[in-house]
């Protein structure tokens, strides 16, 4: 459970002050970058055997996983999932590329742009 404080902070409450559902897209990139986040955390884990950065990954997967939740009171589940999976996906390419030096020839880039051009794709044709 998270603390109150933290808890507030994504509330829809909080979050639909925003502007209709532009608050559920909030809380869904959110959502999106603690998968980062959790995605990158695990690298660090060494399988979870150092403590530290096992706790901040299974912390940011929580809070991964209940940002979504709240997105997902207002969003499609398809549509939510795939963006979040999407800003995951790109975000942990992007790291893994600056981070530990994973190939970043052209191919790549490209692909991941195609992830990108998705992501944009399914938020402007989410309430059609």
């Amino acid at each position: 459970m998270l603390p109150s404080y933290i808890a507030s902070l994504f509330s829809m409450s909080t979050l639909s002050g925003v502007s209709g559902t532009s608050g559920a897209w909030l809380a869904l990139f959110a959502a999106g970058l603690f998968e980062v986040g959790w995605a990158v955390g695990l690298k660090y884990t060494q399988g979870f055997t150092r403590p530290l950065p096992s706790l901040l990954t299974v912390a940011a997967m929580a809070v991964s996983l209940y940002l979504l939740a709240v997105a997902l009171r207002h969003l499609p589940l398809g549509t939510a999932y795939a963006v979040w999976t999407g800003v995951g996906t790109v975000g942990t390419a992007l790291l893994g590329i600056a981070l530990f030096g994973e190939p970043a020839n052209a191919a790549r880039m490209v692909c991941i742009l195609c992830i990108v051009a998705g992501i944009a794709g399914l938020k402007l044709l989410a309430g059609r």
